[in-house]
């Protein structure tokens, strides 16, 4: 459900109320397997709904629901810094102290709602989220998958199934160069990304803006724009690393 549901919005709400019927009324290997589920629907998206059911079943009497609520709530937050999964992690560490695998698993959701200081990002998608990157979503569910069993594999001797997600880390920071490969500082647009397929005219693109020196952070459902026309981009899409080529006919 969650692979298909990721794509799009309206899928994903669909989804979350399949999955709280399934928590609800499921057998318990089925509700194991919601949170990671979850955790593969908004990949690096904190909305709040996600992160209450996680905190919920991150205190299941059913271990293994506890550890995969854990781990999900660090894929949901991945390098995002997000303040309250932060603190809802530091409380799970103190109220686990003493459940060595529960602890290793807030440690490890520590380190990805912290994943590179807060500039990478898990998300599989790019290009304004038109674009799925494969090699993400095959990271992804690989350590889901590995997840299913977590006391014989990530628990066991096989914790190495978590280096699977390297593959999904990408920046989610946007950074301007000149045509020399010199980093070049320019005041950019950051907003919420509208929807504009199949409008007339030229709509603006995003809304609620601040405006920004390269280089800056996108969050989730950002996108940015040049605010300035002295340079325009080499490349439609303002995401990671662009570069940025000076318009000849500008008056000095």
């Amino acid at each position: 459900i969650a692979l298909i549901a990721m794509a799009e919005e309206l899928g994903a709400e669909m989804a979350l109320r399949s999955y709280s019927n399934l928590l609800r009324y499921g057998e318990p290997c089925i509700r194991r397997v919601v949170p990671l589920a979850l955790a593969m629907l908004s990949a690096s998206n904190p909305k709040l709904e996600i992160i209450d059911t996680l905190s919920k079943l991150s205190h299941d009497s059913d271990s293994e629901v506890a550890h995969n609520a854990i781990f999900a709530m660090g894929i949901v937050g991945s390098g995002t810094n997000n303040a309250r999964l932060a603190n809802m992690l530091r409380q799970l560490a103190q109220y686990y102290h003493k459940d060595a695998n529960n602890l290793f698993m807030v440690r490890l959701a520590q380190g990805l709602v912290h994943l590179g200081k807060g500039t990478l990002t898990l998300s599989p998608y790019h290009s304004d989220r038109m674009l799925m990157s494969r090699v993400a979503v095959g990271g992804l569910l690989g350590v889901i998958v590995a997840f299913m069993d977590c006391n014989n594999l990530i628990i066991g001797k096989s914790h190495y199934m978590l280096y699977h997600l390297v593959s999904a880390i990408q920046p989610r920071m946007l950074v301007t160069f000149n045509e020399d490969l010199k980093p070049l500082p320019v005041p950019v647009r950051v907003g919420q990304a509208v929807d504009v397929v199949g409008q007339a005219g030229k709509p603006k693109t995003i809304t609620g803006f601040q405006t920004h020196t390269t280089p800056v952070l996108l969050a989730h459902g950002e996108r940015a724009e040049l605010g300035t026309n002295e340079y325009s981009p080499l490349t439609p899409v303002m995401e990671g690393f662009v570069i940025l080529r000076k318009n000849e006919d500008m008056e000095e």
